[in-house]
């Protein structure tokens, strides 16, 4: 099977030369094991003969889970082992390994369920490891296209016109619809209900039932689908719970297992003491467009295209490109939301250096003026007045975004640009 170069290859060797110990996390089957093992081929040549080994393999977890020690003698540093969450008893072990050896990239680890690995790594490797969190494919890997964290600048963006492929709205759904599984786009043979029937039975039966205390997986799989039903919409927990027929605490402790194993991903509000009507309920968006569309039953992309949560795809798979475009930089995502008790709403917000830009994200090829309509909102934010003339409190706002299915990039006004869903 072909390798798909990753976005993330230079995170990764940036990390490991920082770390000890470089833990990679994400979902099942989103490659972190081939993306390491094709890091490990190329540190051959630098003389550096890395061991691998899976706790997939029961003999070897039994081994790893009863005598940690002796399982680090047997696979001397530098190792990568895969699947660490089987075995986290040996994270103690590998502290005391780094600690007297204190050599950078010793260990290199993968980890597919975090909601029990991060608090051991959080006690055991505390300042040792260095973390990177993979997804399934963006649209920079799938088209091997240069990747970067998404902003609003303009030179940015109109750098990125010379080396995006224009796409239309039936290739943009496609991509929507087929998902962002490494395998899908390695072999396009594979029918991707098949393998998304596969993958929910294999996280339910093997990450759900060995890693939780979730009793009734079917009723989790309901669940589930009910989270793929609300992506792109304001978590309300006790709708989710009235749906699902759970109480409000199961329902935000479920949720909380999709968010550890990197299925569905929320968007913080953005708040700020000066706008005072802020709602604080985050907003949900699942992560691989692919899954909830095999969850909710759509059966090809021109069906999904044409039906009801036609725009609620359209942006969770805007938000999951820029979500990723910051992780394959090895970056935490500075993305919000905005949303307040008068219904004003703004997509996305992306807050760093100081500087608030808002996106709105639009299906429609040219949306309007109307799309900005809400961005007046975050004006009170850049005024140091608002502040009693504190200026170090204000923000500046920004070059503003609309993310639609235009053709090219044009302005809307002064501040604010239609930005062609393909450039993200």
């Amino acid at each position: 099977m072909a390798y798909i170069e990753r976005a993330a290859e230079d995170a990764v060797v940036r990390i490991s030369k920082m770390f000890p110990v470089l833990l990679v996390t994400g979902p099942r089957q989103v490659g972190k094991t081939t993306l390491l093992q094709k890091l490990s081929d190329e540190q051959k040549e630098e003389g550096i003969e890395r061991k691998y080994v899976t706790l997939d393999d029961p003999d070897v977890r039994y081994l790893a889970k009863t005598d940690p020690a002796l399982f680090l003698q047997r696979y001397e540093p530098p190792v990568l082992i895969d699947e660490i969450q089987y075995a986290t008893e040996l994270l103690p072990y590998i502290k005391m390994r780094v600690d007297r050896s204190k050599r950078k990239g010793d260990f290199w680890i993968t980890g597919s369920q975090i909601f029990r690995l991060m608090e051991n790594v959080s006690e055991s490797l505390a300042g040792r490891v260095g973390i990177v969190n993979l997804l399934g494919l963006s649209d920079a890997e799938v088209y091997q296209t240069p990747s970067a964290p998404f902003t609003t600048d303009t030179e940015g963006l109109m750098q990125r016109m010379a080396v995006k492929k224009p796409l239309g709205l039936n290739q943009i759904y496609q991509r929507i619809f087929r998902g962002s599984m490494p395998e899908l786009y390695a072999d396009e043979n594979i029918d991707g209900e098949t393998y998304y029937r596969s993958y929910i039975d294999t996280y339910l039966q093997r990450d759900i039932r060995d890693l939780t205390q979730v009793a009734d997986e079917m009723q989790f799989y309901n669940f589930m689908t009910i989270v793929a039903a609300h992506t792109s919409k304001p978590v309300v927990y006790e709708e989710l719970a009235n749906m699902a027929g759970i109480s409000a605490p199961t329902a935000k402790k479920w949720l909380s297992i999709l968010i550890s194993s990197h299925i569905v991903a929320l968007v913080p509000p953005y708040h700020n003491n000066v706008l005072k009507r802020v709602v604080k309920m985050p907003l949900l968006h699942f992560l691989d467009t692919g899954l909830a569309a095999c969850l909710l039953k759509w059966g090809n992309a021109e069906a999904l295209e044409r039906g009801a949560m036609s725009g609620a795809f359209f942006e969770s798979y805007v938000f999951s490109e820029i979500y990723k475009s910051y992780l394959n930089a090895g970056k935490e995502p500075p993305i919000f939301y905005y949303r307040d008790k008068d219904q004003k709403e703004i997509d996305l917000l992306i807050y760093q250096n100081g500087v608030l830009s808002p996106i709105e994200i639009k299906k429609a090829a040219s949306p309007g003026k109307a799309a900005i309509k809400n961005f007046h909102v975050l004006e009170p934010a850049a005024s140091a007045e608002a502040f009693g003339g504190l200026e170090a409190l204000k923000v500046e706002i920004g070059t503003g975004s609309v993310i639609c299915m235009a053709n090219d990039l044009l302005p809307v006004d002064e501040r604010n640009w239609y930005v062609p869903v393909w450039l993200i």
